[in-house]
Formats: structure tokens, sequence, C-alpha cells
């Protein structure tokens, strides 16, 4: 492959080398919000920051442990994770916001995505559209018990992921506005918790590299639940789902320790 740094084994878009990075990675979206995660850690020190990919490096219970934002959807997601694994990172957590599908979905609740609908276009380029897109167990067992064990409304499930944010939201104004519109209804019947925009993209690329990885999210609001005139809290305070991914990584450290 073309070396686009400019210096051996340095990553092009992350701008981050060998040893800058933990085996243990939290992906948020937004790159705001990685120093807000990294308060989690002990020692942490800002590694990178280039284009929408910040990164920060510190220490969970000993071990080495990164943030690194991907920005919104799955190209710019796949980027931050193939360079991440060349540079020794092997177990991922999205963690990030989603508007809820299912009813029984709120504002404020968290969503442990065990798999996501493919409607976007990065996995395509990785897998035939028959290959699911599916978290890893250890990652979605670990996420489900921090959630518990912290006591927040969690539901764990397939996620959707799209795209196109106003696909979503103004379909019926789309040329394709047919397709957008039936798929979301059959996305309804079979019962996805929520929507987003990264999942899909993830699982896939990381089944191919061989990595784990698992997302969960805060619920912002569920416009179905707004449609039929239901109670549909809006939050935006994301610190409930960043101590859920900080306490799941260290069940898998300390699970990775006692294999």
């Amino acid at each position: 492959m073309q070396n686009y740094s400019g210096e051996e084994g340095l990553q092009y878009h992350l701008q981050i080398r060998r040893g800058d990075v933990g085996r243990y990675v939290i992906l948020p979206g937004d790159p705001k919000r990685c120093q807000k995660i990294a308060e989690h850690f002990d020692d942490a020190k800002l590694v990178a920051d280039s284009r929408e990919f910040v990164t920060y490096t510190g220490y969970l219970d000993g071990e080495k442990v990164s943030v690194t934002s991907t920005g919104i959807g799955g190209p710019s997601a796949s980027i931050a994770m193939e360079e991440l694994v060349r540079c020794g990172a092997d177990t991922f957590i999205r963690v990030g916001t989603c508007g809820g599908i299912d009813l029984d979905v709120k504002g404020g609740d968290i969503v442990v995505a065990t798999g996501a609908v493919r409607m976007e276009g990065t996995s395509r380029e990785y897998a035939p559209i028959e290959y699911p897109a599916v978290a890893d167990l250890d990652v979605v067992n670990a996420l489900v018990a921090s959630s518990r064990e912290l006591g927040y409304t969690y539901h764990t499930g397939v996620v959707q992921c799209k795209d196109a944010f106003y696909g979503q939201h103004e379909p019926e104004r789309m040329p394709v506005s047919y397709e957008l519109m039936n798929k979301w209804e059959a996305w309804k019947r079979m019962g996805c918790k929520a929507s987003e925009m990264e999942s899909a993209a993830l699982f896939i690329v990381a089944s191919h590299l061989k990595v784990r990885c698992g997302s969960e999210f805060l619920v912002m609001g569920n416009q179905e639940r707004n449609a039929l005139g239901m109670e549909n809290p809006i939050v935006h305070d994301t610190e409930a789902a960043i101590r859920i991914a900080v306490a799941a990584l260290r069940r898998l450290i300390q699970e990775d320790k006692n294999r």
C-alpha cells in the first residue's frame, strides 16, 4: 500500500504509531467527547489530534487504554479501526448516541447492540451483504453486566445503521422515499431497537480484522413515540453511556488477565 504519511509506521489519518495506544479502545464519534472519556482514565495524555480523529491514552487498572474519535458515519469509523489495529489495538467499544425505534426505548435509556442492519455503504466494500454485522459476545456481555451493575435502564438487540441522517428523519422528501419508508417499516416490524450510523461498519471491519467490537448508546429520543404522542424525553448527557463503556473495559481487562 502507498505510504501517504511520508514516515514509516505513522498512520496517515490518525497520526499515531505502534505504542501510542493500548489494546483496549473506546470509540466515540464526537472528537469533543474524547477528553470527557479520558478523564475516567489514569494519567491520560493527548496522543494525536488530526481531522476528526482525536486520541488520548491512559490506564485502567494498570492496563494501557485509549479513546479515539471516529467522526460521523461508517467511512471514517472504518479508517479509525483499521489504523488502530495496525498500532496494536484489538478490543473496541463504540459509545455514542442513537434514536429509538422500538416503542419501549425511551430517551435516557441505553441500547447495547447485538447486531446491526447494514443499510450503509462502507461494510459492502468489506463483505457481501448476506454476511451479518454482529457484535463480539464478550464485549456485549461486559456492556450488559456493566449497565445492570450501574443501575441503568438498558435494551439489547439489533440497531439500524444508515449513511443519511436526513434520509431517516425526512424520508418523504427524498427521491427514494418509497424505499426509505418501506424499509423503515420493516425495521420496526422486526423489532429494531434504535438507529445510528457506525456499528454495522465497525462490526464488519472487526470481523474481517479478527478483533473484538461492541457498541452501546445513549438514546436521545424516539421519533416513533413522538409520532404517536407518547412521552418522549429528549436527553443529551452521555455520561451514563461513558461510565458503562469504562466499566465494561475494566471487566474485559480483568477477564483477559484471568484467561
